[in-house]
């Protein structure tokens, strides 16, 4: 309850407390020395020593604790990024509630900080993982076809070439992914060059369909470009980076993608860019799964994702791209219903 005292209250009270000890030990002393004393020396006595005590007090607090509490409060200000008006100018009684108050807002600071660091380091014990899992399953792969090998498979020839063929896939899964993962250190470190020059998105992802087109026959899924979107769309962009991003999509929704299903790619204007639709009626993807669908190695189904192929990093590198261009790139989807992909990109002038 004290505490909530304004430091000024504090020194009244203070002065009043000592006052009255005071006044009594002088009463005591009276009574034992058989000394008279009137009511007025008993207030005078009070009066007189209130007042003392109180500026002494003051005297005491703007000597040696005011002071150093402004110091503490402007080291508490550098500390904390915060700019207020400067403590020296302040009266004594307003500097230890801005003191609190700035403790208490670092204090909730450090709490949302500690809160982050614990989810990254959850993050980071779950990427490790992940990673270890991604390359055993192909390392053990190949060990397993080598040692066949070595224990007399290969003076078989339709085993030999069998496994040798397994092991080659096997090893290509492995390139893919230390290639994926080398691409994504670089975006991350800044240290892969965006070279944006001007080129028709629309023209390229007609080449893009082109060549999927036998890898969505397998599932029987149509890829094409909206009706109204089949026009040319020139964009500011690295166009093989780009062309990355489409491909990755693209294929992503014909993994995912119904059986007789349909991908859609749609192209729309908005003031200086360009917004990039790529929809789907697959199996869509449950809500909890959105906001972590771009991590490196997450996978909504893990099982599943797995037998589709992939190294689990085409999506992180995808955002990491369309960032690296300073757009953004979103996902919506209803679980059974299907998912849309949008990026932008800058419109070329």
């Amino acid at each position: 309850m004290i505490k909530n005292l304004p430091p000024g209250s504090v020194n009244l009270l203070a002065s009043f407390l000592i006052s009255m000890i005071i006044t009594g030990v002088i009463l005591l002393f009276c009574y034992v020395s058989f000394t008279v004393i009137t009511l007025f020396s008993v207030s005078g006595i009070f009066i007189l020593s209130f007042v003392s005590v109180y500026f002494i007090f003051r005297f005491i607090m703007k000597k040696y604790f005011s002071a150093n509490l402004k110091d503490i409060y402007q080291s508490l200000e550098s500390a904390t990024g915060n700019s207020k008006p400067d403590a020296a100018s302040w009266k004594d009684e307003k500097i230890i509630p801005e003191i609190i108050n700035v403790i208490d807002g670092w204090k909730k600071e450090q709490e949302k900080e500690i809160d982050k660091l614990k989810q990254l380091e959850l993050y980071r014990k779950e990427f490790l993982g992940n990673v270890s899992h991604e390359l055993k399953t192909p390392i053990f792969n190949i060990q397993g076809y080598v040692h066949t090998l070595i224990d007399g498979g290969i003076e078989d020839a339709d085993v030999n070439t069998h496994y040798l063929n397994k092991a080659a896939k096997s090893l290509d899964r492995l390139i893919s992914i230390v290639d994926d993962l080398d691409s994504i250190s670089k975006l991350e470190a800044g240290k892969l060059i965006i070279e944006p020059r001007t080129f028709d998105i629309c023209e390229m992802t007609k080449e893009i369909i082109e060549s999927l087109e036998l890898k969505a026959k397998e599932k029987q899924i149509q890829l094409c470009i909206r009706e109204h979107s089949d026009t040319p769309f020139f964009v500011l962009a690295d166009k093989e980076r780009i062309r990355q991003v489409m491909v990755n999509l693209l294929v992503n929704s014909i993994k995912y993608g119904k059986q007789g299903g349909e991908t859609e790619v749609n192209f729309s204007e908005r003031a200086d860019t360009l917004v990039v639709d790529i929809s789907d009626n697959g199996i869509g993807i449950e809500k909890e799964h959105l906001p972590r669908l771009f991590e490196r190695f997450y996978r909504v189904d893990k099982s599943r994702s797995r037998e589709q192929g992939g190294t689990g990093l085409g999506l992180a590198i995808v955002k990491h791209i369309i960032e690296a261009h300073g757009q953004k790139i979103n996902v919506t989807s209803e679980f059974g219903y299907g998912t849309i992909f949008s990026f932008t990109l800058a419109r070329s002038k």
